[in-house]
């Protein structure tokens, strides 16, 4: 049974001329390898499967950017052909402003391939001491503006132990992902919004029918120093933390699991960051995984279909798979239920027998 869940989400046909299909068709061919954009998160789970992919078939090994899921979809989204990327990597769906610019380019069948789960952690090096955080802490130490006396001020907090005695004395400083990363905008849904809302000087703002303007401040991040943007490299994140064991880095669960030796996640809602808590759902800060197909490309690009069976078997992201080793957390039963019909119909894929 394979393990992922693919939506096909754009249903409008593209009618061409036989020349057309002849004129199209004979340009794909001219690349022979399959490229792929998007997610940092991503990144590590999709070039494992490249690897395998070219070492397993007789297709090239994919070409694989890590370029955050934002100018993934951007590039994504261009348009339809030879120079235009086959599959961006999500660690957030798609959205319908997103859809609509690739409607425009002429992009009209895209499928949604859900690979899995994965957690957000808050981590520091691990000879630091372990803290517990809650959302609406980690909202007070990140957001530009912090309620106090009943009003929104600049955030004048500088260490933890502003916030809370019970916290470390450390200078707060946060090394996170830019705008344009996936894991940058679930953050800001998961944390900083969930945080925002314990404070009724919000509420009041959604009170008055202004909602647009309350989540807005809620996700607005402070630049005085105290987050710094570290880019879309979480390798690069994992290394300023062990330089500075006072710093905390935002990232990927991926990158936590595969460098347990050297960081430690923090605890979150009284919840730490492992597999099984981020598989079943206790940890708080979660969010899914995905790619997207451009379907235009399939049957063109030579082993796209086949690099899309083999990232969506059991054997890689199954409970058992070579991608639960790298971090991925696995879809529930039911969705692979879903995704198995989804799949044979979206790619006309055929069961494989495991070996």
């Amino acid at each position: 049974m394979n393990s992922c869940l693919a939506i096909f989400f754009l249903t409008n046909i593209v009618f061409l001329t036989n020349d057309a299909v002849f004129s199209v068709a004979h340009a794909w061919f001219a690349r022979d390898q399959i490229r792929i954009v998007g997610s940092s998160t991503v990144y590590p789970f999709a070039t494992t499967v490249a690897e395998r992919f070219g070492k397993s078939t007789h297709f090239k090994v994919p070409i694989v950017e890590s370029t955050g899921s934002g100018g993934g979809i951007k590039l994504f989204c261009s348009g339809v052909g030879v120079e235009y990327p086959d599959i961006t990597n999500t660690s957030r769906r798609l959205t319908r402003n997103e859809m609509n610019a690739c409607l425009r380019n002429g992009i009209r069948d895209v499928v949604e391939v859900k690979i899995g789960y994965d957690g957000i952690v808050l981590a520091h090096a691990k000879v630091s001491q372990i803290i517990n955080v809650t959302r609406m802490q980690i909202f007070l130490a990140l957001a530009q503006q912090v309620p106090q006396d009943g009003r929104l001020v600049e955030n004048p907090y500088r260490t933890w132990q502003d916030i809370d005695a019970g916290l470390v004395s450390n200078k707060i400083e946060v090394l996170g992902p830019p705008p344009t990363s996936g894991t940058r905008d679930a953050f800001l849904d998961l944390v900083m919004d969930v945080g925002c809302k314990e404070f009724p000087e919000f509420l009041a703002l959604r009170a008055q029918d202004i909602k647009n303007k309350s989540r807005a401040v809620c996700q607005m991040i402070r630049t005085d120093g105290a987050f710094i943007e570290a880019g879309e490299n979480d390798n690069l994140i994992v290394q300023k933390l062990i330089a500075n064991p006072k710093a905390f880095g935002i990232f990927g669960f991926s990158a936590l699991d595969q460098n347990t030796d050297k960081l430690q996640g923090v605890f979150v809602d009284a919840q730490p960051p492992t597999f099984q808590n981020i598989a079943d759902g206790r940890y708080p800060v979660t969010r899914p995984l995905f790619f997207y197909v451009k379907k235009a490309h399939v049957g063109i690009v030579p082993g796209l279909k086949e690099y899309i069976a083999e990232f969506t078997r059991e054997q890689a992201c199954g409970w058992d798979g070579y991608l639960a080793d790298k971090g991925l957390i696995p879809l529930s039963e039911d969705e692979r239920l879903l995704e198995k019909k989804g799949h044979m119909i979206n790619f006309s894929l055929k069961k494989k027998t495991p070996s």
